[in-house]
């Protein structure tokens, strides 16, 4: 019988993304492609690994099939493990019917006889959806030494975007004094990350409980954990420094992207020290041109470039060809843009064809009304043809044509 982990991670990747639209419209949030060759999923799966946490439960329910392939056994996170190692756990019958994951809390609740397989002394909880690098056994570590119920990863965030987060208020020693779940004008700036630190005992019987409170929507950040602050239960704000991005939205998504190109930006993929593995198709080397131009963008492998790229995150066997132009874009797998056309400040998903002279996205200063402006995005398998403009802020999930 080999010995049961200190630590297992669940990792929650269920949700829909309804505000990524298109994009999720066939894949979950977590398996949305990231930074010319990652998911992002590839993101708390590598953190896991790198912390010493090697039994993953990946907790999915909406649109799981690529996820699921994607991560098939673990094998390129050292997850193909005999003991332990990753799990995908979707909602499944059980005597009294199947049930849908209610809300997060209810999704781990769910599987309390998974996690009671391993009895183990300390459980993260963690999501699918956040682009950052941290080491979570650093996090256990102060849990520990707080003797802590429940440890909650917290990031200082700008005042002017602290009413988008959860936000905790805590004494010198690091405690949580009290919670402003999202308010209109903020009194703290300091974030819930959503990445939480539990000690198992104390978690199982509070899934328990919070189950059996008809009143509770079983959601950690707005029902269990604000329950355990109310009877009384020891929790710690952990405090992390580095670079976290929640990309919930069309907007984030984009700028996750364009950060890896920033060099004031503190996320660097090329770091073996703290690795970010994911399971990347193989392709041969990307081909630039003595007709292409690129400038400060990330191109991988299988590229084919003729035409001019600036500022931008290329994806695996993209071809742009001569006289097109991409600026301020995202362009995913297997997509062709043809001569003459032009792509800027938008987001073109796998397989896409922009054919010649056509048109998508706008860049902001030639906007009359900034209102107006926004990141255009064009979805899978889309082809947009000759001559067409595709508008700010349009999301296109259909072929269009003159």
């Amino acid at each position: 019988m080999s010995r049961s982990p200190e630590c297992i991670a669940m990792l929650l990747a269920g949700g829909q993304g309804s505000r990524l639209g298109i994009l999720t419209k066939n894949i979950a949030k977590p398996a949305v492609p990231y930074g010319g060759k990652y998911r992002i999923i590839d993101f708390p799966l590598s953190n896991c690994v790198n912390s010493g946490i090697y039994t993953v439960g990946v907790l999915t329910q909406y649109q799981p099939l690529e996820l699921n392939d994607y991560i098939g056994n673990g094998q390129p996170w050292d997850l193909d493990r005999e003991n332990g190692g990753v799990h995908i756990l979707s909602p499944y019958q059980q005597i009294s019917g199947t049930t849908w994951y209610k809300n997060t809390a209810n999704a781990i609740y769910q599987n309390i006889n998974f996690i009671d397989r391993y009895s183990p002394q300390y459980v993260a909880i963690l999501s699918g959806d956040h682009i950052y690098k941290m080491d979570y056994s650093k996090m256990l570590a102060y849990h520990k030494e707080k003797q802590a119920d429940c440890t909650i990863a917290m990031l200082e965030v700008p005042w002017e975007e602290a009413s988008r987060f959860g936000l905790m208020f805590t004494d010198k020693s690091g405690a949580i004094t009290a919670f402003e779940e999202k308010p209109k004008v903020p009194k703290s700036n300091k974030a819930s990350m959503g990445v939480y630190m539990f000690t198992w005992a104390k978690l199982r019987q509070h899934l328990i409980d919070d189950e059996n409170n008809p009143d509770s929507g079983n959601d950690f950040g707005h029902d269990l954990i604000p329950a355990m602050h109310r009877l009384g239960e020891r929790l710690f704000a952990y405090p992390f420094d580095g670079y976290w991005k929640d990309v919930g939205t069309i907007d984030s998504l984009w700028e996750a992207n364009l950060d890896l190109l920033n060099p004031k930006v503190n996320l660097d993929l090329s770091d073996n020290s703290w690795k970010i593995y994911s399971r990347s198709p193989a392709a041969p080397p990307h081909y630039v041109s003595g007709d292409a131009t690129v400038q400060n963008s990330m191109v991988a492998e299988g590229c084919q470039i003729d035409g001019e790229v600036d500022f931008s995150v290329l994806f695996s066997n993209v071809t742009i060809e001569k006289g097109a132009m991409v600026r301020d874009s995202i362009v995913m797998p297997g997509t062709v843009i043809k001569s003459g056309a032009v792509v800027q400040y938008s987001i073109v998903a796998e397989n896409a064809v922009i054919e010649p002279k056509a048109i998508v996205g706008e860049r902001p200063e030639v906007m009359k009304n900034l209102d107006d402006w926004g990141v255009t995005v064009v979805g899978s398998g889309v082809t947009i043809g000759n001559n067409v403009r595709i508008k700010p802020k349009q999301m296109v999930d259909q072929n269009m044509f003159f």
